[in-house]
């Protein structure tokens, strides 16, 4: 007789182990946020950087987030980084068509979209390699 293969949590739901690294990240973006909207407000830092700061704590965080869940599987980090940074990015999109009035598909968005899904690859390698 041929023994079942027994999965563990982590085979069964794939998808809830990107999810929960996704909001964790999601989290990490909003304090993240929060501190640098204070920086700002509170010091002489120009508003002009704004945009510069909102692109470099997304791609930190995407890459938090192919991070965790590249520690979770321990295999095949590159894979499971680039989907968790895919979803990451496509809820940022919904988000920000629901939300702002005038949002359009450029190709500052479309470059802004691959840096951040690569991002979230290399934040998985890390993840798989972190002992």
């Amino acid at each position: 007789m041929a023994k079942a293969k027994i999965l563990n949590n982590k085979e069964k739901m794939p998808r809830l182990t990107y999810f929960r690294s996704i909001f964790k990240a999601l989290v990490y973006t909003l304090i993240i946020m929060l501190i640098s909207a204070a920086i700002i407000t509170f010091t002489s830092v120009p508003e002009s950087i704004i945009p510069f700061m909102t692109f470099v704590i997304m791609v930190l965080s995407i890459a938090f987030s192919g991070l965790l869940s590249a520690r979770v599987f321990q295999k095949n980090g590159f894979m499971h980084g680039l989907v968790t940074g895919s979803i990451y990015i496509l809820f940022i999109v919904f988000l920000s068509w629901i939300f702002i009035d005038d949002f359009t598909i450029d190709k500052y968005l479309v470059l802004k979209a691959v840096i951040g899904i690569v991002s979230g690859g290399v934040g998985g390698i890390i993840g798989v390699n972190i002992k």
